[in-house]
């Protein structure tokens, strides 16, 4: 595929300290699209704060110089994950355009999955819903209260889970869904915009695994954020 090339999937990994697990990370998923479409690139945005320990943009250089399949997006931070997802959307070029996070969370092949259904046409989303979880009881406590109150403020927006990825769009979906959120509260705005223009998505189940070698980056002012965004949207 030359630069001119539009791919058919463009796969966006969020890498924010990951550190040197993107490597195994982004070659498994190189492995596992080019079974699906020899037609894709691999966003690897690992935006990062000046003056930090992070190394995670060395290590996506690496794979850069190792297969032009690889893209990366490494700039100083100016949010956090929605600002990072904004970024690496921005820079897809993709027929379909796959939004993932890199910490190994849910099992790789649920990619192919929605990659299949989002191709069999009508759906402007595929994403996955978690039927299990093992990343503790806090954050399977929070998530059931977002769901929860998110599902009350939206009553017309069917989406068992908000926040699970993958997540796969057609371009024709994105374009459509002028994001602005630079915080954690994204995932929801993708619902609520998707849910404004009617567009038809489906959910896939899958069970996340539990998160390894580091802490949530979700803290308690965030939830707060999250919490105030929803009631914003839903009244403005």
């Amino acid at each position: 595929m030359t630069d001119k090339t539009i791919p058919e999937l463009s796969i966006v990994i969020l890498c924010y300290r990951s550190g040197e697990s993107i490597l195994d990370f982004a070659r498994q998923t190189k492995q596992l699209i080019s079974s699906l479409t020899d037609s894709f690139e691999i966003v690897l945005v690992g935006n990062y704060f000046e003056n930090s320990d992070d190394r995670t943009k060395d290590y996506i250089s690496q794979l850069e110089k190792e297969d032009a399949v690889y893209r990366g997006i490494c700039l100083p931070k100016e949010g956090m994950m929605g600002w990072d997802m904004r970024k690496g959307l921005e820079h897809s070029r993709g027929e379909y355009i796959c939004v993932m996070d890199g910490d190994g969370q849910f099992p790789i092949d649920s990619i192919s999955r929605c990659f299949e259904k989002i191709k069999e046409g009508g759906y402007g989303l595929v994403k996955t819903y978690r039927t299990t979880r093992g990343d503790g009881l806090y954050r399977t406590v929070i998530s059931k209260i977002y769901n929860t109150l998110f599902k009350i403020l939206f009553p017309h927006i069917r989406a068992k889970d908000i926040n699970s990825k993958p997540k796969i769009l057609t371009r024709e979906c994105y374009s459509k869904l002028n994001l602005k959120s630079d915080d954690w509260f994204i995932d929801a705005e993708i619902m609520i915009n998707i849910g404004k223009q009617g567009v038809k998505i489906a959910e896939l189940p899958v069970e996340f695994e539990k998160l390894a070698g580091r802490q949530s980056f979700v803290k308690p002012s965030a939830i707060i954020e999250f919490l105030k965004n929803l009631f914003k949207y839903r009244f403005k």
